[in-house]
């Protein structure tokens, strides 16, 4: 008989149901990040469209605007693109490679992120300003705001492919390496599809730091409008003339901008993924 009792089915998180503790922390999750992000965002949205779609588009399409536009969105990517490579060859090199100094290389790459960004600002024209050791007057110059985009989002990189890295089986490489492949050939079929998605994730993250910043850029940048001015300064400048109108359209178009980059890296991270 008891082996005609059918058996009680469990549901459990694959079937769609979530545990109480579970359940309590999706809905505390989603209640904080809506209180931090979504309702800012929306509220910014919300804001750039008061006046009518008329005014938003009459507002980010100024001369001022668009070239605040093309040139934080431009340099973001930019500084995105050179970060995943320059960013990459760091972290292998500090991987695979052993050399005196290696601490205090370490510690230099985590400065950008513990460094306030003003006092980057003030680090980056002492050196590339007119008073530069090197020669160099980068003050008042769209390389001036690459340079400083490059300094602040190289770790993103750098600390994204570090563990991964670390984490790799040398075997298979090693294994490729007996059979005759060469050290270009293990790269580009065995460690490359390991790292590339935190490659990416790293891409990502330089992009959207980069796309916002403001801190190490104005000094540099001299804030010339129309020329070296970024999207972040000429917000700021809108909303001092009391356009809050103004500067939330040009925020939006950033956000907009922001969202489609990172879908689009994290839908390359996931084709990558399953390829590797």
């Amino acid at each position: 008989m008891a082996a005609l009792t059918p058996r009680r089915r469990f549901r459990g998180a694959g079937h769609g149901r979530l545990a109480p503790a579970s359940a309590l922390g999706l809905g505390i999750g989603v209640l904080w990040l809506s209180l931090l992000v979504g309702l800012p965002v929306a509220a910014v949205v919300v804001t750039s469209f008061e006046n009518g779609i008329g005014d938003f588009w009459q507002e980010i399409t100024t001369a001022d605007a668009l070239a605040a536009l093309r040139l934080s969105v431009g340099a973001a990517l930019l500084a995105a693109v050179v970060n995943a490579v320059l960013g990459t060859l760091v972290a292998w090199v500090l991987v695979r490679d052993h050399f005196p100094g290696k601490r205090c290389v370490e510690v230099i790459i985590d400065i950008p992120f513990a460094l306030p960004t003003i006092v980057a600002g003030l680090v980056l024209i002492s050196l590339y300003g007119p008073q530069s050791p090197f020669g160099l007057d980068l003050v008042g110059t769209r390389r001036g705001v690459f340079l400083a985009l490059l300094f602040v989002t190289l770790p993103f990189v750098v600390r994204s492919v570090q563990p991964v890295l670390l984490d790799m089986d040398r075997d298979v490489e090693e294994a490729a390496a007996s059979l005759g492949a060469g050290e270009i050939t293990v790269f580009r079929r065995i460690v490359l599809p390991t790292i590339a998605p935190a490659i990416l994730s790293g891409a990502a993250l330089a992009f959207a730091r980069a796309l916002g910043e403001y801190g190490s850029v104005i000094l540099i940048s001299a804030n010339l409008t129309g020329r070296t001015e970024v999207s972040a300064s000429y917000m700021l400048k809108r909303i001092e003339q009391g356009d809050t109108a103004g500067a939330a359209a040009v925020a939006t178009v950033l956000l907009a901008v922001a969202i489609l980059v990172l879908v689009l890296l994290d839908l390359l991270q996931r084709v990558v993924t399953r390829r590797a």
